[in-house]
């Protein structure tokens, strides 16, 4: 158990963020997987920009690698093109 004020602050706090970077992971991976089941090749390319947003702020944010972030985009671009 913590013995100082600051740890226990310390404590409530990386809670918070653990939960806020679950969600968001969370979020994203489910966008990820609804963009691959995608078949309808303009549906895809709406839906691409706004996949991609959300991986580069999860990047930003240090929640994911920014190299698996870089993965993941070209990947979901190479799928849609595909279509």
């Amino acid at each position: 158990m913590a013995n100082h004020k600051s740890a226990l602050k310390r404590i409530r706090s990386n809670n918070a963020k653990r939960l806020r970077n679950k969600y968001q992971h969370k979020t994203v991976r489910n966008a990820v997987r609804a963009l691959r089941a995608n078949t309808n090749k303009k549906e895809a390319e709406e839906m691409l920009p706004k996949v991609t947003s959300l991986i580069d702020k999860l990047a930003k944010r240090r929640v994911i690698h920014k190299n698996k972030a870089a993965n993941l985009i070209s990947s979901l671009t190479s799928h849609v093109n595909g279509l």
